[in-house]
């Protein structure tokens, strides 16, 4: 008996947490509106979303693609973090004019810094297609046949639906491939940095912070999106304007108390909540580690070399950051999981899942297969999972390979479909090689070459090892040997071999790719991969994508009493909760909120993570905080919220009960970071920065009352 009621009470918590998910923001007035009003939202769905007037969802922003941004003002200014914005300002940073370690204010709009390449892009509207997406859809159809009849009619759908002729539209599926929807957009492709505090406060606490509570980081920038005359899209000119919005967000001043209501609006990425216990578990155990073992050597190697050259810690400084933060993220996932138990928490779910469906004969029929068909699946994917692991991690942070994998593909181009497509390609390959040489240093490469190629050797199951290797190692395993041996070639990062090549007529360009010993020890490399790994681990994941799919379905079909959301997949969502502290771990129970005192706790004077500015220093010895401080006087940094959010929403608004911004969404706690694949509301928390914290740095340390002036204040809890 308490065997079982141990059980529900597992079961019914799981099921319980109505707060976690990314919700779409059309359906929010049918399924989460009573639920938000009751933890303490004032405004409407309506207000959040809507086609028929300006709602919230028409001043959020896909930021470049990778990121969130909302509109601030009425001249267009988007506000987004400093680390999405942080190849802007790294690509405007020489060391005559450092903007990464000084940061960048401009005085005016002509000020404003053009950004080839960066745009936004705007939800119009969102409609359910997944009749006309599943049309002629039948069970007896194949995979390939379904998908097929699936592409077909998804480009059927986007090609009648209703636009202008600046916008755009995409359909994407939801729930496995259960669901469709298609989005109506716009984009805007003149996107000007306007203003950016130096690293010292847009990252300050660096790696040893990141992933981690509490935090003290003033992590935003800004930018402007320009538009033609008309206000409409156009790309870059001198005589743009600043774009109109529809609706810009008002900026709250009251800041936020504990279990005060907020609302998190954005892009996120991509989240798996509905794996299989099986699929959790090998994660946590076999696929994480290895990419974590990986990173480490990595990172070890280029932060070495960061801090003993300037030169280096400006070309390499976004590299790091992006191989840094995933490894990161990794090692909280595999913390997080284990302290919650995940596996038994899907267990114990998966349990009640089969309870359901042994009851029922058709759905015993129907779906009585499937957890033993993962379990099968699982076990067979686990050696080829480790080793594309292994392999994508390793040859993609050696620089070197890089560059070999994009000549070698254009030798197969010419190879395979001759020199007009040859020609085709020719001048984006130039164009990535150059850019990647351009941030380039070869002692860095090779340093990270010898101690990758050693952990992805020893890693690997010898049976997906390439004759290669053993070739070159042999007759001793001396990896600093193989590396000397690699890099003797100094021809290909030398740009001018490089342009000289590329120059050349396809066939002696060709010849000469194919001749070269470097590009062929890579090419060996990733045509044993392709033969040995990729075909096996393709056809098991099919199955698993199948079974996925069908198990997605059961799940809505079995489980009538869970509310599901859709994972995230890179489309606007929203999620919502509270501000809450929590407990990491036993006796470590943490606060919602930072303060400026607690910067000054963590200053080191001219440290790599925990260097404060001096104007920083001087406002703190003066309190001088203006108008941003608390009522007890002191300024707040950071604060916590039990928000369900990913990758994407780095960037995306925090809101309060009114709609209005009170910060800005840059990451999660460590112990929460799990929640990609098992969100638990214990310990899972999104982090943000306060958005006085903001203010204070544009009006008080930047001086940058221009902007100040754009941006309408408000003091909504005088309302209450």
């Amino acid at each position: 008996m308490k065997k079982i009621l141990f059980f529900l009470l597992i079961f019914i918590s799981t099921n319980a947490i109505a707060d976690e998910g990314m919700w779409l923001p059309q359906l929010l007035g049918k399924l989460n509106e009573s639920r938000m009003k009751s933890l303490g939202m004032k405004i409407s769905a309506e207000d959040i979303y809507s086609i028929n007037k300006g709602s919230l969802k028409d001043a959020i922003v896909s930021f470049g693609g990778f990121c969130t941004g909302e509109v601030i003002s009425e001249s267009g200014l988007v506000l987004t973090n400093h680390h999405c914005g942080f190849d802007a300002i790294q690509n405007h940073t020489t060391l005559q004019n450092n903007y990464l370690r000084d940061g960048f204010w401009s005085k005016s709009f002509e000020d404003e810094l053009t950004n080839k390449g960066l745009f936004v892009t705007f939800i119009i509207r969102i409609d359910d297609v997944t009749q006309q997406v599943m049309k002629g859809i039948t069970p007896a159809m194949s995979s390939a046949e379904r998908q097929s009849m699936i592409d077909k009619n998804m480009l059927a759908a986007k090609s009648a639906a209703s636009k202008t002729a600046t916008q755009e539209s995409f359909v994407r599926g939801f729930f496995e491939a259960n669901q469709y929807y298609l989005f109506v957009t716009e984009t805007f492709k003149d996107v000007r940095l306007v203003g950016a505090p130096p690293s010292s406060i847009g990252n300050f606490g660096k790696d040893t912070d990141n992933w981690v509570w509490p935090r003290h980081t003033g992590d935003f920038s800004m930018f402007r999106i320009y538009a033609g005359k008309n206000n409409e899209p156009a790309e870059y000119a001198a005589d743009n304007v600043p774009y109109k919005p529809k609706k810009s967000l008002k900026v709250s001043l009251d800041g936020v108390a504990e279990n005060d209501f907020t609302l998190i609006f954005g892009f996120p990425g991509r989240t798996q909540q509905y794996l299989p216990a099986v699929a959790v578990e090998q994660i946590r155990t076999v696929n994480d580690p290895a990419k974590i073992a990986v990173r480490d050597r990595a990172l070890k190697i280029i932060d070495a070399y960061m801090r003993s050259d300037e030169q280096i810690k400006i070309m390499y400084a976004s590299k790091y950051a992006g191989i840094q933060n995933a490894y990161k993220k990794w090692q909280g996932e595999v913390l997080g999981l284990t302290r919650v138990d995940a596996f038994a928490k899907k267990t114990n779910y998966e349990a009640e899942f089969m309870k359901r469906v042994n009851a029922n004969a058709a759905w015993k029929n129907e779906y009585g297969h499937l957890l033993p068909a993962f379990e099968r699946n699982y076990t067979a994917l686990r050696p080829y999972g480790l080793a594309r692991d292994y392999f994508s991690e390793v040859m993609s942070k050696i620089e070197l390979f890089s560059i070999a994998m994009q000549l070698n593909s254009l030798a197969n181009t010419y190879e395979k479909n001759g020199q007009k497509a040859y020609e085709n390609r020719v001048g984006s390959i130039k164009e990535r090689i150059m850019n990647t040489l351009e941030e380039y240093s070869p002692v860095v490469d090779k340093a990270v070459f010898t101690s990758l190629m050693e952990v992805y050797t020893i890693g690997t199951n010898p049976t997906f090892l390439s004759p290669e290797i053993s070739a070159r190692l042999n007759p001793n395993i001396d990896f600093v040997a193989l590396a000397d041996k690699t890099y003797a070639d100094k021809n290909l990062y030398d740009s001018n071999w490089i342009a000289t090549l590329l120059s050349k007529p396809a066939a002696d360009a060709v010849k000469i790719i194919n001749d070269n010993s470097t590009i062929n020890f890579f090419s060996g490399l990733q045509e044993n991969y392709s033969k040995m790994v990729q075909p096996e681990l393709n056809a098991i994941q099919d199955s698993i994508n199948t079974l996925q799919s069908i198990y997605m379905k059961a799940q809505m079909e079995v489980m009538k009493e869970k509310k599901f959301y859709p994972d995230a997949n890179s489309t606007m969502r929203v999620s919502y909760g509270q501000v809450q502290g929590y407990t990491a771990r036993d006796a470590v129970k943490f606060d919602y909120q930072t303060d400026f005192e607690g910067v000054m706790e963590k200053y080191i004077p001219g440290d790599y993570e925990f260097d404060v500015p001096l104007k920083m220093r001087e406002l703190y010895a003066k309190k001088d905080y203006g108008q941003y401080a608390r009522k007890d006087g002191k300024l707040p940094v950071c604060f916590i919220a039990t928000n369900h959010t990913t990758g994407g929403n780095s960037g995306s608004p925090a809101l309060d009960a009114y709609g209005n911004l009170i910060g800005l969404n840059f990451d999660r706690a460590w112990e929460g970071t799990m929640s990609d694949i098992n969100y638990d509301s214990s310990i899972c928390r999104n982090i943000m920065v306060d958005i006085r914290y903001v203010m204070f740095i544009v009006d008080k340390y930047a001086d940058a009352q221009r902007l100040i002036k754009e941006i309408k204040f408000v003091h909504p809890k005088a309302k209450k």
